[in-house]
């Protein structure tokens, strides 16, 4: 089952509470209803583990729409760009697509802060900050989309990141490899892997690989994060990979010149 299918087909049975649990339970009567019976016939084989991870998928993606439709707020337009990101990003199939623009549209007008969110899913995920860090390169895709990253989305995206537990410097890291870095071989390779140029080979080695071990795909696939964000954890360690070959490659012109 897609993350939609488990959205939308049994997101009403699991106990997650709190503003996302609000927002999961407004789809109740909609398409909770219409596939409910898909839900049922899977939910009894379902073991303890399997169901955990699909609350938490379910949690992680409801979380990204809650804390995006409070991001539009942050810049006071919804742009058709960002919705168009959004769905790409989702791969929200069309018969979903009122259903997800119904929890943005609640998530938008409700009365709690970004805040419940954000420490909601920031217990719901404590211990694993590749996840956070995931949701926030999709929110920070999403902020882009318009080839303009707004300061107030910009400050909002940070105040995220201190509920998630991130470093300033680890917000910087993560914003490096993003719109106000430009293109990729303008990015600077040392903010991307959270360095600075006077680190040396051994410290620079050690900073790539706990970036590699901490975003590898297979660790998500592993905790049940849905198809669409292992992709962009695939993009990530791209973006890793190319920073620090980029870094070595100065070093070792520098050193042959010297």
């Amino acid at each position: 089952m897609t993350v939609w299918g488990k959205i939308l087909g049994g997101a009403a049975g699991f106990a997650i509470g709190g503003p996302l649990g609000a927002l999961i339970g407004a789809l109740a009567g909609h398409a909770v209803d219409r596939l409910s019976g898909e839900a049922a016939g899977t939910s009894p084989a379902s073991t303890d583990a399997e169901a955990q991870a699909a609350m938490q998928t379910v949690a992680f993606t409801i979380g990204v729409i809650a804390l995006a439709a409070k991001m539009a707020r942050a810049d006071g337009v919804v742009k058709r760009v960002e919705i168009d990101t959004f769905k790409r990003l989702f791969r929200v199939p069309p018969d979903e697509l009122e259903n997800v623009g119904r929890v943005f549209d609640l998530a938008r007008r409700d009365t709690h802060g970004f805040e419940e969110y954000a420490h909601q899913i920031a217990d719901l995920f404590e211990d694993r900050h590749a996840v956070l860090e995931e949701l926030l390169d999709s929110l920070l895709m999403i902020a882009e989309a318009d080839d303009e990253l707004h300061e107030t989305e910009v400050e909002y995206l940070r105040a995220v990141a201190g509920i998630f537990g991130f470093a300033e410097t680890d917000f910087e890291r993560i914003l490096a490899g993003h719109h106000r870095a430009g293109t990729p071989d303008e990015t600077d390779p040392y903010q991307v892997l959270g360095v600075s140029r006077s680190t040396d080979d051994a410290a620079l080695k050690a900073a790539h690989r706990r970036l590699v071990r901490e975003h590898h795909p297979d660790l998500l696939v592993a905790q049940g994060m849905p198809q669409e964000f292992v992709d962009l954890a695939t993009q990530k360690i791209a973006l890793i990979n190319a920073a620090y070959d980029r870094i070595r490659k100065e070093r070792e012109g520098a050193v042959a010149l010297s």
